[in-house]
């Protein structure tokens, strides 16, 4: 990724939490929410393409009654980690802006 991309989402993101945690955190502690939140959603992108087949597999194994499930839900994820939440973060933000 080209620096000046990489700086235009920098700014981009720091932006926004200028504008939406502003009164909420003070400006230096953005950083103890935008790292961790984007980790989260990082990581809730890579599992969305196989979140239904990991949700699936593992209702099969607890009805198995197998209680060793690590290995089949990795593989159900195709990554090295999985996420047996139903919720995404798409369904807790469209939950927030219900109520």
């Amino acid at each position: 990724m080209a620096n000046g991309n990489l700086n235009w989402i920098a700014n981009f993101i720091w932006g926004i939490a200028d504008d939406v945690l502003r009164d909420v955190y003070v400006r230096g502690k953005y950083r103890d929410v935008i790292l961790p939140m984007t980790v989260i959603r990082r990581l809730d992108a890579v599992l969305e393409p196989t979140k239904q087949s990991v949700l699936e597999m593992k209702q099969r194994l607890d009805v198995a009654g197998i209680t060793n499930q690590d290995a089949p839900l990795r593989q159900a994820a195709g990554q090295a980690f999985y996420n047996t939440s139903p919720f995404t973060l798409r369904d807790l933000r469209s939950r927030a802006k219900v109520q």
